[in-house]
């Protein structure tokens, strides 16, 4: 099985679900990380709230690398439900 190739997310029921899983997951991630981003540039406008602005920045900064260990944790999912499928035929 080739990683990262589309069409690994239809071959079975349970490749199907685990992709609708780690997607809601990263659209999460991705919007949580660009809130971040936004109210933190927000914050930078005045110089009380600078420390808390750059505390945002920094969650959205590990928010915005967790969105490669996703897809990365989907790929090796598909690889494990390949292994049990090919154990069953």
């Amino acid at each position: 099985m080739k990683l990262f190739n589309p069409d690994n997310s239809s071959k079975s029921e349970a490749h199907k679900r685990l992709y609708a899983i780690c997607e809601v997951a990263y659209t999460v991630v991705d919007f949580s990380a660009a809130v971040l981003f936004i109210i933190g540039s927000i914050l930078f406008f005045k110089e009380s709230t600078t420390y808390f602005a750059t505390w945002l920045f920094v969650i959205g900064s590990v928010l915005f690398g967790v969105r490669p260990t996703i897809r990365l944790y989907r790929e090796i999912g598909y690889l494990r439900l390949n292994d049990y499928d090919d154990i069953v035929k």
